[in-house]
């Protein structure tokens, strides 16, 4: 399923740009580190040491740093000294700062011109800048999805993947979503990720140790943070949600096990989940000719039959939450929710037409 990019959003798109300048100067901050002790080093010597010609007089630091600062670009603003020392940090000094600063700019150039160049370097970097965001482990088909959804609702993803020719690499680094190639096992990984910082984390890997071990490290790094954890054996689930206070661990065995007995008993279903231990399900159902439904008002389908008609498509017109007084009709499509034998009995008694 090829990845779509996101609707440009003015502010998100200057939001994203100005992290782009943070992680710019991030990767490029020790040469520009550098060059700015070279600066300060140089003023702290001018001002406690350097003297002007044939006097003790020494310059005020401000003068200091300026003149330091003109140094590096061979512009001499105080005479030139009679100390040694000083007649040697003459010659040093725009060596050193001229070396730092090009160091720098040729980083930033190059990281601003070269995407493929930045790296994993450039994702972690774009990690760190994320606050309140949500960490994804496992870029198969269900954490891309997640991923996928979680954009929709322009929440800041990051992502974790250990293979680097996952099926989903390319189609998730074309989203501009941070991904980092690692094992999210690693307590590192996770620090790189921004664990402390994230509001939740999702282990959606296929292995259901791994993800147990992943909501582990990440609890303990952050014990309030929300996981939502992909399991397949819902007895092991239960046990997670009671023992570790994981209370979003889903079975996704136990979630499509209710929509494939559905499908053979002939109801078309479209979604299930769990409230509690409650399954509840989404159906569709088109009003067949001569069908008793045929007329009803909505608020009596939904009394008779203890369910809810969350949508009416009629005419191609989709309303949502119908009104009570609403009256359906034969080729209406509706939505319902219900459980499983509530939505049996209203699609046996539509076929009964």
């Amino acid at each position: 399923m090829p990845a779509s990019k996101r609707p440009p959003n003015p502010k998100r798109t200057l939001r994203t740009k100005f992290r782009e300048l943070q992680i710019l100067l991030l990767i490029s901050r020790a040469p520009l580190i550098t060059f700015m002790v070279v600066i300060v080093g140089g003023a702290i010597l001018f001002h406690s040491y350097y003297h002007f010609p044939g006097t003790l007089q020494s310059p005020d630091f401000g003068l200091a740093l300026f003149a330091s600062f003109a140094l590096i670009f061979f512009e001499m603003v105080l005479p030139f000294p009679e100390q040694p020392l000083f007649q040697v940090l003459y010659f040093i000094l725009p060596i050193l700062g001229l070396t730092a600063l090009a160091d720098g700019v040729l980083q930033f150039i190059s990281t601003l011109m070269s995407r493929q160049a930045r790296g994993q370097k450039w994702q972690v970097a774009m990690a760190s800048t994320y606050k309140d965001h949500i960490i994804i482990c496992g870029a198969g088909k269900v954490g891309y999805r997640v991923l996928l959804e979680l954009l929709k609702h322009e929440r800041d993803v990051v992502m974790i993947e250990v293979n680097p020719d996952g099926r989903f690499v390319a189609n998730i680094q074309e989203l501009g979503v941070p991904l980092l190639i690692d094992d999210a096992t690693r307590k590192e990984s996770l620090l790189k990720a921004g664990v402390e910082k994230a509001s939740a984390v999702v282990p959606a890997t296929d292995d259901e140790l791994r993800n147990l071990d992943i909501a582990l490290e990440a609890r303990e790094f952050q014990p309030g943070i929300k996981v939502v954890m992909r399991m397949f054996d819902a007895d092991l689930a239960r046990r997670i949600e009671k023992g570790f206070g994981i209370h979003t661990a889903f079975s996704t065995s136990a979630l499509a096990a209710p929509i494939f007995a559905s499908a053979a008993m002939k109801m078309d279903v479209k979604y299930s989940f769990y409230v509690e231990n409650e399954l509840l399900m989404i159906s569709e159902v088109v009003i067949a000719q001569n069908s008793p439904l045929a007329g009803v008002q909505v608020h009596a389908l939904e009394e008779g039959y203890e369910l809810s008609v969350i949508c009416s498509i009629a005419n191609a017109k989709a309303e949502l939450h119908p009104q009570g007084e609403h009256a359906v009709q034969a080729g209406d499509r509706l939505l319902l929710l219900g459980s499983r034998e509530r939505l049996h009995a209203v699609q046996r008694l539509n076929r009964s037409a």
